[in-house]
């Protein structure tokens, strides 16, 4: 049944839709990160500013190749250690990672999920997916389907709904070259 909903919401994805599913700590909202129309729609549901930047997750890091540039091993390893798992990493950005994705930044952050859903929906898209909190901002995230139609002022177009992961907090950030904590757990 879950593979049926995920091959259904990636579709939505593909026409352009907003998807809500459950993360390792929250249910997130997701878009095709190259559909502009999609993730400004996205931003509006959350009412977030475009300059705060998104995440991007994947179910393997060859999807998520596209979006960044090519760092040195040691960088690279530091962050393929912890994934698939919930850690992102800011990482820097390729040329091909739009504006409405960076927030204008030179980098963009990325993780490869280790939560089973969100895994299987990023497997079922074949590629990266925009990932962040299904809550208006500064607001407190859902963590189940239902919270996410009672927290946003409007609804996404489909909710893949299942069980969070065990983590009450959002996923760690860490920066890439640097190793230091941008976000705590």
């Amino acid at each position: 049944m879950t593979r049926f909903r995920a091959r259904f919401a990636a579709h939505i994805l593909r026409i352009g839709g907003v998807v809500a599913y459950p993360t390792e700590a929250v249910y997130g909202l997701g878009c095709d990160p190259l559909d502009e129309a999609a993730v400004r729609r996205l931003l509006r549901i959350k009412a977030r500013p475009l300059g705060k930047g998104l995440i991007l997750i994947a179910h393997r890091f060859s999807c998520l190749r596209p979006f960044i540039e090519e760092v040195p091993v040691s960088e690279e390893s530091r962050a393929t250690r912890t994934w698939p798992g919930p850690v992102t990493w800011v990482w820097p950005a390729s040329g091909r990672c739009p504006e409405w994705i960076t927030g204008g930044r030179e980098t963009v952050a990325v993780r490869v999920t280790a939560h089973p859903i969100a895994a299987a929906l990023c497997r079922c898209y074949d590629g990266a997916i925009v990932s962040t909190s299904a809550n208006v901002s500064n607001r407190p995230p859902a963590r189940k389907a239902l919270e996410v139609r009672r927290r946003l002022q409007e609804p996404p177009d489909f909710i893949l709904a299942g069980p969070v992961g065990p983590s009450s907090q959002p996923t760690k950030i860490l920066d890439l070259a640097t190793g230091k904590v941008i976000r705590p757990v």
